[in-house]
């Protein structure tokens, strides 16, 4: 039975408790006092980070670089390097520290020395150990003081399935040499056993999704089909050792996956009379509250309660640049006193329910806690049901104050080796120094009356409020942890399934016409499915929608570029409200994962909408009148535009190169690759229900060595707008060049024909996010991107370890039908495109070294990632364009020479960079002969308006596509010059007459 007490009940008494608990753990002095007493170095280094938002940014970027660094030379060069920012004022101690003038010289070591003791010190604060040995001493101190604990193995990310295994069997012997020391334990009542119940000495936190390395919100049964049995695993051996076990809650992304999958197994037979397992709720997601009544609803479906931790939360920032980049709503507060507020409520609805659910309190905050206690005596809420928690080497006093009040208090104890601990400790120092922390405000000595203060609830909108946006307004991508969206994606992909075979015709001047010849584009994952029938054009017919176009430009060429640039509005609001539906077309007309048709139907709303705005901006042109005379400059269409399209991007790249010449008056020919035509038609689609005008816009699949030869040299043609290959490009170039009979302009050519895209990999690069970027960029799409990363080059101190895990990393890809949510590698497009990769991996097999080849499924059109080591950076497969699953791996022992090698091809579309040296960074971005450059990111996936895409060299001419010059490509400029006096006079614009 819950019992109701009123909140100004809970207030007076959580008043009274917090300034008893302040009084009794406040420091006697601030920090900003003891700074003027001498400090360690780490102190010193905490101070000034809270004193300097600058220093604090770069401070703390230096010390994520740290564990990567192998020298104090090296150590000494980035502490100067991050140090020496413009953004950075220097204490007085730091700028003497860093006055050395070489990093090898003795003041430079002595610099080095002195920075990486403190930030060990730093880290043995809050990391209980490096390994078991150190781990029980800090454990059987915590004892000593009548606290408890629970261990977390800090690691690298699991990335590979090795590293999973390697997770599972970590904590197996972590929890057996945990409970074989606690044999030696003398029993401490107050946190071993409660209400006359004895409880587990010994307990785990675990990480859920560091169980499988390809846990996905998008394939909720094979991640829960993958990950239940490991923690059955864990969870039978625990049972048998006396262990508890309690599961962290990360990102927001796993966190209804993670719930979901935990209530099924608690409920399974074997465990559902377990009390000593445990679950993480975070205050800061606006949706816990919903959470916790879930878990209440279920706990008493259970019959048993587990234990519910509840903390404020630890990943904010991330949350929030996530949601920022990718347009979704904000899942955390934006402010932290409605964190604040949102803990003291589900507090109270926690511990009013004490009779389902165990309650765990974590929080630093002295009237968190305090409202905690007020709620558990007012309510008398039996010892076994309530502890109160914080972390290791964080509100120590209050820690130490709380068992005094007779409370069992657990400290959160992670332990691992320093590189794996960094981002742990990253967060911590954010913690510890950020203006909105408790600690910090206390250390400051603010008003009690300021601290303890009742939190109070942002508004509703008030997400919106954290970081202003950039301008253009980007089309969201789908959400796919949301289940209600999954559910729409897959039954979208049902229903076109159920469209499969019919036949699309070409459409000129407004109208459908037969064909004599037709082709069937089938499903790369099976081809015996036929996905449509495509009719192919003529030449005569050709010839007719060339005649069509004509005869529309005059009309098009005078709409005003406002209604141009609203059909293209409409457009994009058709394919919001078709997103489902033309993800699945992509899915089954090319292969295309739907983790990676998603965001390309973004691209083509965002395509849509960029250019609208752009023309506009474009169609007010430019006036530079002077007295007695107007200057106008403004541009015009060019006339005919025919749009050769690829089939790797189906419906981003033909959409957004037609809607460009569309909405700059030019009336366009789309001819699509004949694999993916089916998505060209649904384009077609959509601009004819948009608006568009007959002759305007005309959908012409055809073959492109004889219809489309015959647009690219048709005299009555003005430009040309391609991307493929560069054989292809090359010769579009050299037939648009000669001047047809007829002729009267020059024809303008923009052609993106590919790239053997480099990311180089340095010695202090992160280098969970180097792989994870890598086998992303390389493998995304089957390697069937034009950015996709074909190359690694890695520095020679990392070499081994990073080709170690790449390959673990590949090897643990799935490999499988498009439309399987687990696939993240599926098929090639077609035969040939899959005898022509197998060719070059023959050829590499003569060249390099095969590190991993993976088989490939059957039947479909499948080719297995295959990893090349050995490879020689003039090598037929460090040089060429495969476009397929294959990478090489090439290896420098200089950063000058990785930027060497990277430069070393015909191309030049996109490169990246994984370094947390800013010097690397800064040679880069100067150096690196591409396009397109991603720095501590993967290098696919480049978004209207924000990253521009497009390169030079061989990789293309032409301005950027989803940048502010793309459309002058298609415009003529004018500049029209009036003189406006009549017979001696004109009005001066100012002056008194």
């Amino acid at each position: 039975m819950v019992v109701q007490v009123s909140e100004s009940t809970y207030e007076s008494q959580t008043q009274t408790i917090a300034r008893h608990l302040l009084e009794v753990t406040r420091e006697n002095r601030s920090i900003f006092a003891q700074m003027r007493d001498q400090m360690r170095w780490d102190d010193k280094m905490l101070a000034w980070a809270m004193s300097n938002p600058g220093l604090r940014v770069q401070l703390f970027r230096f010390i994520d670089c740290l564990p990567s660094l192998r020298s104090k030379a090296e150590i000494a060069r980035h502490l100067q390097e991050y140090l020496s920012d413009e953004s950075v004022e220097l204490p007085g101690a730091l700028k003497g520290m860093l006055g050395f003038a070489s990093p090898d010289s003795l003041p430079g070591q002595a610099a080095a020395t002195t920075v990486s003791t403190a930030v060990e010190t730093l880290a043995r604060k809050y990391i209980a150990g490096e390994n078991v040995k150190q781990v029980l001493k800090a454990i059987e101190h915590l004892r000593k003081d009548k606290m408890g604990f629970t261990v977390d193995l800090l690691g690298e990310a699991v990335i590979t399935e090795v590293e999973a295994q390697s997770y599972l069997d970590r904590y197996l012997n972590l929890m057996e040499e945990l409970t074989e020391a606690a044999k030696r334990w003398s029993t401490v009542p107050i946190i071993d056993q409660a209400d006359g119940e004895p409880l587990s000495k010994v307990q785990v936190s675990v990480k859920l999704t560091a169980f499988y390395s390809q846990f996905d919100p998008l394939d909720p049964k094979g991640s829960q089909a993958r990950v239940i049995d490991r923690i059955r695993t864990l969870l039978r051996r625990a049972k048998e050792l006396g262990a508890a076990v309690h599961f962290d809650m990360e990102q927001y992304a796993y966190k209804d996956l993670t719930i979901a999958i935990l209530q099924d197994l608690l409920m399974e037979e074997e465990f559902r009379d377990r009390t000593d397992i445990g679950v993480t709720l975070q205050a800061y997601l606006r949706d816990t509250e919903q959470d916790l009544e879930r878990w209440i609803e279920w706990a008493k479906r259970r019959g048993k309660p587990v234990t519910v931790r509840l903390v404020k939360g630890a990943y904010w920032d991330q949350e929030t640049i996530k949601a920022i980049q990718h347009d979704w709503q904000n899942p955390v507060f934006a402010h932290k006193s409605s964190t604040d507020a949102s803990f003291e409520s589900l507090t109270r609805r926690l511990l009013e329910n004490h009779e389902y659910l165990y309650a765990a309190i974590g929080s630093h905050n002295v009237r968190s806690q305090a409202h905690a206690i007020a709620i558990t005596r007012e309510l008398k809420i039996p010892a076994r049901r309530i502890e109160l928690q914080v972390l290791y080497g964080m509100a120590d006093k209050l820690a130490k104050t709380l068992v005094n009040e007779g409370f069992r208090v657990r400290v959160y104890c992670p332990y691992g080796e320093l590189i794996p601990g960094m981002a742990y400790l990253i967060r911590r120092l954010l913690e510890n120094t950020a203006n909105t922390s408790f600690l910090r405000q206390n250390l400051e000595e603010r008003p009690v009356e300021e601290l303890l203060a009742p939190p109070e609830m942002e508004s509703p909108w008030a997400f919106s409020e954290t970081i202003p946006h950039n301008g253009f307004k980007h089309s969201a991508d789908t959400d796919f942890s949301i289940s209600e969206e999954r559910d729409r994606a897959f039954a979208a992909i049902r229903s076109v399934r159920e469209q499969l075979g019919k036949t699309y015709l070409p459409l000129v001047n407004g109208e459908r016409v037969n064909t004599l010849n037709y082709v069937n584009s089938v499903n790369p994952s099976n081809p015996e499915e036929v996905v449509g029938q495509v009719g192919l054009l003529s030449i005569e017919q050709a010839e007719q929608a060339i005649q069509a176009a004509k005869a529309a430009f005059r009309g098009w060429k005078k709409t005003p570029a406002r209604d141009r640039a609203d059909i293209l509005r409409r457009a994009a609001n058709l394919m919001e409200q078709r997103r489902e539906e033309l993800c699945a077309w992509m899915v089954l007309e090319t292969g295309k994962p739907l983790h990676q048709a998603d965001p390309e139907v973004s691209e083509a709303i965002d395509f849509c909408n960029y250019y609208a705005e752009e023309m506009e901006r474009l169609d007010r042109g430019h006036s530079y009148d002077v007295a007695g005379e107007t200057d106008r400059y403004h541009y015009q269409p060019r006339g005919i535009s025919v749009v050769i399209s690829p089939w790797n991007f189906p419906l981003a790249i033909p959409v957004g190169m037609t809607v460009a010449s569309l909405v700059t008056g030019n009336c366009t020919l789309l001819k699509p690759a004949e694999t993916s035509s089916v998505i060209a038609a649904k384009i077609t689609e959509i601009l004819v229900d948009a608006g568009i005008p007959e002759g305007v816009f005309q959908y012409v699949p055809s073959k492109g060595s004889t219809v489309g030869a015959y647009l690219v040299k048709h005299p009555d043609v003005h430009m040309i707008t391609f991307t493929g290959s560069q054989e292809v490009g090359c010769q579009i170039y050299r037939d648009a060049a000669d001047l047809q009979p007829g002729q009267k302009h020059l024809k303008r050519v923009i052609a993106e024909m590919g790239g053997k895209n480099a990311l180089i990999v340095d010695e202090s690069a992160d280098l969970d996010q180097a792989v994870q970027g890598v086998v992303y960029s390389a493998f995304g799409y089957s390697g069937q991107k034009c950015s996709a990363c074909s190359r690694v080059i890695v520095l020679e101190p990392i070499y081994d370890i990073f080709v170690k895990r790449l390959i673990e990393a590949t090897r643990s890809l799935n490999i499988g039908i498009a439309e399987d949510p687990s696939t993240q590698v599926g098929p090639v497009i077609d035969g040939a495109a899959q005898k022509r990769i197998q060719e070059y991996i023959e050829k590499g097999k003569q060249e390099a070294t095969v590190a991993l080849e993976l088989p490939a499924p059957d039947p479909g059109f499948f080719v297995g990632p295959v990893i090349f080591t050995d490879v020689s950076p003039t090598g037929t497969i460090a040089q060429e364009e495969i476009f397929g699953p294959v990478l090489a791996v090439l290896r420098a022992s200089t950063f000058d020479e990785a930027i060497d090698i990277a430069n070393h091809t015909n191309y030049g579309l996109t490169g990246g960079l994984y370094s947390r040296t800013p010097s690397h960074i800064q040679r880069a971005q100067e150096d690196f002969e591409v396009g397109n450059l991603y720095i501590n990111r993967h290098i696919t996936g480049a978004i209207v308006a924000r990253q521009p895409f497009g390169g030079f060299k061989l990789s293309g001419v032409g301005s950027k596509a989803g940048g502010p010059d793309y459309l002058l490509q298609f415009l003529e400029p004018r500049h029209i010059s009036e003189n406006v006096q009549r017979q001696g006079f004109a009005p001066i614009e100012g002056a008194e007459q």
